[in-house]
């Protein structure tokens, strides 16, 4: 018992020099290959605890080979474009002057209601807010809001979801008091002829739509709530 108490507090330490070596940085900071080591570093620190009979060093060699390795992939990112390209891959852009980017979206393999849910949880509710949105290397997301009349202020209102790639909520359709038929007249008037062309669309209180499109540029609507809006 004395001895994996001991071995215990040995790797307890160790495993804190490691990550102090390796950064301040927290988990959703963190590139992809530094993760992989933090994750592996905590898998290795493990095993020579959980098992009497397993010798110390090894446990304490995988640890400094990995606290090694993660040092010198950084330094050769720091030196390298392309080895940084590699390792970490490179910022994508999810929204842009033309609404979603479809072809970043398929490059980064996330769908609409992924990109949805990183647009709330950057303190977003609404798509038609941002100019431009990045995601960066580490996960996180970058944003440029769209320029705004300060001298006219708008009411808050809360986006609901009617076509994620070309499919229709029919939930959100009762709730909003929206009809597909609507929709449809207001995508055929700016040039699509299916909802299967429609990568994203939402309606608000004011029955303004926005809708961006597989291809070309998204638009702005105006359709009709009927008994709905109230939300």
């Amino acid at each position: 018992m004395l001895i994996v108490f001991i071995k215990s507090v040995i790797i307890f330490v160790v495993v804190v020099i490691a990550v102090r070596i390796m950064g301040k940085r927290t988990i959703s900071e963190m590139q992809p290959f530094e993760l992989v080591i933090t994750l592996i570093i905590a898998e290795v620190a493990c095993i020579p605890i959980n098992d009497p009979y397993i010798p110390f060093y090894s446990g304490l060699i995988p640890i400094i080979t990995l606290c090694f390795l993660e040092v010198v992939l950084s330094f050769v990112a720091r030196k390298s474009l392309w080895a940084r390209r590699v390792m970490s891959g490179k910022s994508m852009i999810v929204i842009d002057k033309n609404g979603i980017n479809y072809t970043n979206l398929q490059k980064m393999n996330m769908n609409v209601h992924d990109l949805i849910e990183t647009v709330h949880s950057s303190g977003y509710m609404d798509i038609n807010e941002i100019e431009y949105a990045i995601i960066e290397t580490n996960g996180k997301m970058s944003v440029v809001e769209r320029m705004t009349d300060p001298t006219k202020p708008t009411p808050a209102l809360l986006p609901i979801i009617l076509i994620v790639d070309g499919k229709w909520n029919d939930e959100n359709l009762k709730r909003t008091g929206v009809t597909e038929a609507v929709v449809n007249v207001a995508l055929r008037k700016n040039g699509l002829k299916s909802v299967k062309e429609v990568l994203y669309a939402d309606v608000r209180q004011d029955g303004t739509m926005y809708v961006s499109p597989k291809k070309g540029k998204y638009f702005v609507a105006k359709v009709g709530l009927g008994k709905g809006g109230s939300w």
